[in-house]
């Protein structure tokens, strides 16, 4: 009987409130999908950090005769074959190094005419302007310092380019983004706690009679608030469950149908069903117990019981 009369108490009091308690679904359904959603960036920068720093290489460049006429650093002329069979032997003893590839000028020419054969410059390139360079997989990316200490400014070196310089900047990009979004997330979750409090705030004004006359008879204070906290919370699981479905719908048209991402880029290793889902869970408990906790607190200053 009294499960019976804290359900139907919960129904009147969300078709009272039905304005607010819209309001309390949107805004704890978009502020939860910022959240599921910056934790999936979060799982996505990491897994292309993973996949691409794994294929992050050093570039020792050589110089040739056009560098020697016009780089500071190749001032004693173009790379000669002692110093080549040099750099190799040393770059073979280093301990983290995983794999060493040679590119010879005709090849380096090759693989510009491949990716840049459209650029006015392609026409005027020929084989003997391209580099010479080792190109080194190391063991670990992180210690891309060590190659360039060792072959910086020697003899035939006229560079050494890191790759990772590069993915760094991306991936700042991206966390960048995640943060901002973030910082949304923060945002919608302070209004959302505001509605919810102001809406148990309103009901409570409003059974202000009924509980009145609860206390008279000796209903526990529990017993009171009992129909209050439950409001807030189921509003909030249905903004949870509505914000499961906004993750669940985005991964299945931006990656895998609709703008079908999973096929139009095929360079990126993108996260896969297993990290939507281990997150919905989270989402919803947390749609459940932060409305309650916030409709509780606010019982406590707009309902002495």
């Amino acid at each position: 009987m009294r499960a019976q009369f804290v359900l139907s108490e919960i129904g009147v009091g969300l078709r009272r409130n039905l304005t607010m308690t819209f309001a309390v679904i949107v805004s704890v359904a978009l502020s939860l999908a910022l959240f599921g959603g910056s934790l999936l960036m979060s799982d996505q920068v990491n897994t292309m950090k993973g996949y691409w720093y794994d294929k992050v290489n050093v570039s020792v460049f050589l110089c040739n005769k056009s560098d020697a006429e016009s780089d500071p650093n190749c001032a004693k002329g173009a790379v000669t074959d002692d110093q080549k069979n040099q750099i190799k032997t040393d770059l073979d003893k280093m301990g983290v190094v995983e794999k060493v590839t040679y590119e010879s000028q005709d090849q380096a020419y090759k693989h510009y005419k491949e990716q840049f054969g459209d650029s006015p410059l392609a026409s005027s390139l020929t084989p003997d302007q391209m580099q010479e360079s080792y190109r080194i997989k190391l063991k670990d990316p992180q210690k891309y310092q060590v190659i360039a200490t060792a072959f910086d400014g020697r003899d035939g070196v006229q560079s050494v380019q890191d790759q990772k310089g590069i993915l760094d900047n991306l991936f700042g990009l991206l966390n960048g983004m995640n943060w901002a979004a973030r910082a949304v997330m923060a945002l919608m979750l302070v209004v959302a706690l505001m509605l919810i409090v102001n809406t148990v705030r309103v009901s409570a004004f409003s059974r202000r009679r009924e509980t009145g006359i609860m206390r008279l008879v000796g209903a526990s204070g529990f017993y009171i608030q009992a129909p209050f906290i439950m409001e807030a919370a189921v509003a909030g699981l249905i903004g949870g469950t509505v914000a499961c479905g906004f993750l669940v719908v985005a991964r299945y048209f931006i990656i895998d149908h609709g703008l079908a991402l999973s096929e139009k880029l095929n360079l990126i290793n993108f996260i896969g069903w297993d990290a939507v889902l281990t997150k919905l869970p989270l989402i919803l408990a947390t749609s459940l117990l932060m409305p309650a906790l916030a409709a509780f607190f606010a019982l406590r200053k707009y309902l002495k019981v």
